[in-house]
């Protein structure tokens, strides 16, 4: 019985506050938040809330009093920076803090779950009585003692984003905007985009588990217009990675607009292809957003469990050629989908799931894992501590297969390239798909003639999947700043795959008699 924000205060005696804030700012009439220049402590909810393990045994133990297969206190304390430049200006400029905890009992097919911004012992207590009153059976005592997990080195940083002020970031700002400019004289409008976050979780479970994380993530994106002989194209390119400011290193930021102006212009000399079923490359990289949505979801346990993905019945069956293989990995360092524990406490790691064209596993988290008599795979994610966690990908990619791209490419007489997408839609359950291809090019007598752009494919994820007749050797996993939704929840991804062959999708072209 999930309890909203204003339920939970009007139902439960959780005191005035809404938001909590550390004790250094109590009784000043400023705005719950730190200054840029203050550090964020290793583990606010300690240092500032006063957060120990004997509140979390009490909290956990009256979470747990009317039964639980399994509960969990999620802490999460998020710092969020977002600039935005347009005409060489920064027009919006905003931080914001989030932090709360979010605490679940699971007893059977049941969950109770409740939120609270209120990090003190009353209210946590008050939150964690609401969501134990689902339960039916036994109680089961809290934890005598917590056993701390490692802090994990996926995303360690040198400086932490809560630490790097406004001065440091609009010159990478400022340096983007001129060299956009500078690349084309087409080239008329700038929006240049960042944001930066620096979360901190702590999680403690009812089997003894303490987990504290550090996940730092930034985001610089770049959008131009051009403008030839009166008519208007439009690109964009962005980069994002669980990385510290060292990040953006000269080179990497010429990569990203260089990208985006060339996606731009060569739109001026764009055709469209002839409408109907033909052959398409996705092509390596970004492609692999079609995987993430049009395969990747009906591979999470829920949809399975619940039997409404079209793979519910085909665990060890075969799904695509024996060159395929598709894996989840959520250990990837730096990557902006990875995780060193999901948002159950578990460790993330690597999940095959399609080997050698036979589906092997789902995605699993804690309550799929249990029904399945499984381990689960790290893949219980939430968007924040106000949802409860659910299946869902970290890092999905298809591996190198034993063809070449021009190996692809000379094999079809007529056919697309499709190279970056806007916009799609999927039908998780059945798979079918309608992407919108930014940028292509058209493949004509085994060579590339001419770019294309606007395209609209349409097929069936699992059909997709079998028709895939070649897959290069040139994988390559997507820096751009992926966001997958899911049931009203974003979290944040990474994808790839290398050059493949899907022998026959829809293209929505032009007609040609």
């Amino acid at each position: 019985m999930p309890t909203n924000r204003r339920d939970f205060l009007t139902r439960s005696a959780a005191g005035s506050a809404l938001v909590s804030m550390p004790a250094f700012l109590a009784g000043c009439s400023v705005t719950p938040a730190r200054s840029p220049g203050s550090a964020t402590p290793a583990n606010p909810f300690l240092n500032w809330f006063g957060v120990d393990q004997a509140m979390l045994q009490q909290v956990l133990g009256e979470l747990s009093a009317n039964g639980a297969d399994t509960a969990e206190l999620y802490f999460q304390h998020n710092r969020t920076t977002r600039l935005r430049m347009e005409d060489s200006m920064v027009n919006s400029a905003n931080t914001g803090i989030q932090q709360g905890v979010g605490l679940r009992v699971v007893v059977g097919d049941q969950t109770g779950f409740a939120f609270t911004e209120d990090l003190t012992l009353p209210a946590m207590l008050a939150a964690a009585h609401t969501a134990a009153s689902i339960a039916r059976s036994s109680g089961k005592a809290p934890p005598q003692a917590f056993d701390s997990q490692g802090m994990g080195e996926l995303y360690t940083v040198r400086l932490p984003w809560s630490e790097v002020g406004i001065n440091s970031k609009l010159p990478v700002l400022n340096r983007v905007d001129a060299l956009a400019r500078a690349a084309d004289p087409t080239v008329e409008k700038v929006t240049v985009g960042w944001t930066d976050a620096d979360e901190r979780v702590l999680i403690a479970t009812l089997d003894g588990r303490l987990i504290v994380d550090h996940r730092p993530m930034t985001r610089l994106s770049v959008f131009v217009t051009a403008n030839r002989n009166s008519e208007s194209r439009s690109g964009s390119a962005n980069i994002s990675a669980r990385e510290d400011f060292d990040w953006y290193t000269p080179e990497r930021i010429q990569e990203m607009v260089n990208l985006a102006v060339e996606r731009t212009i060569v739109q001026f000399d764009a055709v469209r292809p002839p409408a109907g079923e033909l052959p398409v490359v996705l092509a390596a990289g970004a492609s692999g957003i079609l995987l993430h949505e049009a395969i990747g979801h009906g591979m999470e346990a829920d949809f399975n469990r619940k039997g409404t993905s079209i793979y519910s019945d085909m665990i060890d069956k075969k799904v695509a050629e024996p060159f395929v293989n598709i894996v989840d990995q959520g250990n990837l360092a730096g990557k902006r989908g990875s995780l060193n524990y999901d948002d159950e406490g578990n460790a993330c790691g690597r999940t095959v799931l399609v080997e050698d064209g036979i589906l092997r596993s789902y995605l699993h988290d804690t309550i799929s894992a249990r029904q399945y008599g499984l381990a689960a795979t790290g893949s219980g994610r939430r968007q924040s501590y106000r949802f409860e966690p659910m299946p869902r990908m970290t890092c999905t990619f298809m591996e190198n297969g034993p063809h070449t791209r021009p190996e692809i490419i000379a094999s079809i007489d007529k056919g697309i390239i499709a190279e970056t997408y806007t916009n799609g839609q999927v039908a998780i359950g059945a798979g079918d798909y309608t992407f919108y291809v930014k940028n292509g090019w058209l493949i004509e007598k085994g060579k590339i003639t001419a770019p294309i752009r606007d395209v609209n494919i349409i097929g069936n994820g699992p059909e997709s999947l079998r028709r895939i007749t070649m897959v290069a050797n040139d994988a390559e996993m997507d820096v751009g700043g992926w966001v997958c939704g899911k049931n009203g929840q974003r979290v944040p991804v990474s994808l790839g795959m290398p050059s493949v062959l899907v022998s026959k999708m829809t293209v929505g072209g032009e007609n040609v008699g």
